[in-house]
């Protein structure tokens, strides 16, 4: 039992080492004894647990993604509104982004790397799924609730106004003259200011 804590521990240790050895540097400029030496480990230690930088990086990947991906999936297929949905997901989202900044450039770059790994990310476990979004914003149009939209543009389109002031952070402190007080502050009003835009635009 002991053995299996300090496995995990370990696990533990290279996991954080190698996100943010791979935050700064990215898959290509991380070098696997700098993890190692990041860990407080030996290289041979590290190869133990991970036999390539490729293996190490998706690990790494898996676990940051599965960090904000299964909310995504409960407010996508729960039984609340398109309204509700579009601001329980934009509250959320930018609730989570606030504490882990760095996400939106560490998956947006390693799937423009690899665009075949989003293909595994896919079939693991609390990969969103838009099916059920997609037919409720059909619904809600036939209804009369909603105005005509495709429900993928929507679905990007909230996509797009809630990830970019993250992936984008420095142009848009720049742009509209912000220290990282103000920003944040900023971002904040935004879980608002986004989903009263995105439901204004598409109710009827």
């Amino acid at each position: 039992m002991v053995n299996m804590k300090k496995e995990e521990s370990t696990e533990q240790q290279i996991l954080e080492a190698a996100k943010n050895i791979f935050q700064s540097k990215g898959m290509d400029g991380a070098r696997m004894q700098e993890i190692a030496d990041k860990a407080g480990i030996n290289k041979a230690m590290l190869h133990y647990y991970y036999r390539s930088k490729q293996l190490l990086f998706e690990a790494v990947f898996k676990n940051v993604f599965s960090l904000l991906a299964p909310q995504l999936n409960t407010i996508l297929n729960d039984d609340s509104s398109i309204e509700e949905k579009i601001r329980h997901f934009t509250n959320d989202y930018t609730s989570f982004m606030m504490k882990h900044p760095y996400l939106p450039n560490f998956i947006i770059n390693e799937l423009n790397r690899n665009e075949d790994f989003i293909i595994k990310l896919k079939n693991t476990t609390g990969f969103p799924n838009i099916k059920k979004f997609k037919a409720q914003v059909d619904n809600e149009i036939k209804a009369g609730v909603l105005s005509p939209i495709d429900a993928d543009q929507l679905f990007v389109n909230i996509l797009a106004l809630n990830i970019f002031p993250f992936l984008g952070k420095p142009l848009v402190k720049a742009l509209t003259t912000k220290d990282e007080t103000s920003y944040m502050a900023f971002v904040e009003k935004r879980k608002i200011e986004v989903a009263n835009f995105i439901i204004q635009s598409i109710k009827k």
